[in-house]
């Protein structure tokens, strides 16, 4: 049974992309077909896979668009069981074509319909926005997962993203899921970490992931590589915390 799961936070710097990359690689590696799907304008999950950003001639825009078929904006990476659909700068443009539009909301869904069959899993990485680009990216997802980081202002806007959340299951998509919330850049040493991690369980119990993604230097080393942490380092402290998420996510959709 394959899933479409969006990777959604509207604040930036929660480990969004590290996490979709990751993820993804992790999940890979664990034998199961994978899809990553960029939809933010910044495109890092693109250029985190050794993607060359200024190369990509079909991506997320031509399909938003409908201009392009989505099996022909897929890319091979070079992460076992791992493709991608490349973003580029130019999706910045696309709220705005978009406005316009009939049933704006739901130009992803309707180009990634025909590609469930071919994957165990297609993850969507989001812009830190909630505009009309994430809004498609749950619009098509079956669940969403929220990266909090382990810091100050971590739950501040969270209510706002599951209020969009909820709105979006009401209007556009019934079939949305929290499939979990997950707690990144976490550091032992810091009081501060400790007391977000208590704090969130407090607040959400079931919905947190089990896994912690801790902070780590090798993980934030590896997108200037064009690897994910499985390739830069696998036995890297990141590694094994994507791997164990890996193997929670495949184990809840069992």
């Amino acid at each position: 049974m394959s899933k479409i799961i969006a990777i959604a936070n509207q604040k930036g710097g929660v480990g969004k992309t590290t996490t979709s990359v990751n993820l993804a690689a992790s999940l890979g590696v664990l034998e199961k077909k994978v899809l990553l799907i960029d939809a933010d304008p910044q495109a890092n999950a693109t250029s985190g896979l050794g993607i060359d950003v200024e190369s990509v001639e079909i991506g997320t825009y031509q399909l938003l668009e409908h201009t392009a078929k989505a099996k022909d904006a897929i890319m091979k990476t070079g992460s076992p069981n791992l493709d991608v659909i490349p973003a580029h700068i130019d999706l910045v443009a696309i709220e705005i074509e978009l406005v316009d539009q009939d049933q704006r909301e739901s130009m992803l869904k309707k180009a990634v319909e025909g590609l469930k069959e071919q994957y165990d899993y297609i993850l969507i990485d989001c812009a830190p926005s909630l505009g009309l680009l994430t809004l498609n990216a749950l619009t098509a997802a079956d669940a969403v997962i929220i990266p909090i980081q382990c810091e100050y202002f971590a739950l501040e806007g969270l209510g706002k993203l599951l209020n969009t959340i909820k709105s979006v299951q009401k209007i556009h998509n019934n079939k949305l899921d929290i499939e979990g919330l997950l707690l990144t850049m976490y550091d032992s040493r810091l009081r501060l970490s400790n007391q977000v991690v208590d704090e969130v369980k407090k607040h959400f119990d079931e919905m947190v992931f089990k896994t912690i993604i801790q902070r780590n230097v090798r993980l934030s080393e590896a997108p200037s590589y064009g690897e994910s942490i499985i390739s830069y380092d696998a036995s890297s402290k990141g590694a094994n915390n994507y791997l164990s998420l890996a193997q929670e996510l495949i184990e809840k959709n069992a």
